[in-house]
């Protein structure tokens, strides 16, 4: 099945590399479609590619990637482990932001590549990445612990952009505390996925039941 999920992934990348959907298709030298396992427990998803990736034809090279790396490894892992992309495949000309009819244009790519991964959390970089998802909300009043969320088999965790850290190194400390929460939170969501399943199966003969059950609860931590 692994495999299968990343001929489609491949695929998908392919239809990237040929989208003329936005008029930043004239000015990128590659795509940037993401890279990562396709069946990868972690999705990261930052805003669009900077010069280097644009160059490279892969997200989070140069600075912030580096940042991200460290990040990655106060939880123990490596880049190669997760899944990361953007929420536009191709640079805004200057670094500028995305437009919204160019995060229009790209977003079935990634909400196709999040159907086929099926991650079980979704981490956002930045603010473009975090609107997708939490609609109207502001970073700095939505990271971390704060603006965590769960949707059916999901979490959404809201994190700082490397790039936004790079600049306000004083917010770094948060940063690192926020993504240190991405372990805890794959855990709890586990066990309350494996509680309602038990919840919702029949009892056994001899057991009585509860009338009184609990309702299911969505806390997380």
């Amino acid at each position: 099945m692994s495999s299968n999920k990343a001929t489609q992934l491949q695929a998908i990348a392919s239809e990237i590399a040929h989208c003329t959907a936005c008029p930043l298709h004239r000015t990128r030298t590659n795509t940037v479609p993401g890279e990562g396992p396709a069946d990868a427990e972690i999705l990261l998803i930052g805003e669009g590619p900077g010069q280097r990736e644009d160059a490279l034809g892969r997200p989070f090279v140069g600075p912030s990637g580096d940042l991200l790396e460290q990040w990655l490894a106060e939880i123990g892992l490596r880049r190669d482990q997760v899944f990361i992309g953007n929420v536009v495949k191709c640079r805004p000309p200057g670094n500028r932001d995305p437009e919204p009819d160019e995060i229009a244009a790209c977003a079935h790519f990634l909400d196709r590549q999040i159907e086929l991964i099926q991650p079980k959390l979704i981490a956002t970089l930045g603010r473009h990445s975090l609107n997708k998802f939490f609609p109207g909300a502001r970073i700095t009043k939505t990271h971390g612990i704060r603006g965590v969320k769960r949707a059916g088999s999901r979490v959404y965790l809201p994190l700082f952009h490397p790039a936004y850290i790079l600049r306000n190194l004083s917010a770094a400390p948060a940063a690192v505390a926020d993504m240190k929460l991405i372990p805890r939170l794959i855990k709890r969501l586990e066990q309350r996925l494996a509680e309602e399943a038990a919840e919702q199966a029949p009892p056994p003969a001899t057991a009585s039941v509860d009338a009184e059950a609990d309702s299911h609860q969505l806390k997380l931590l």
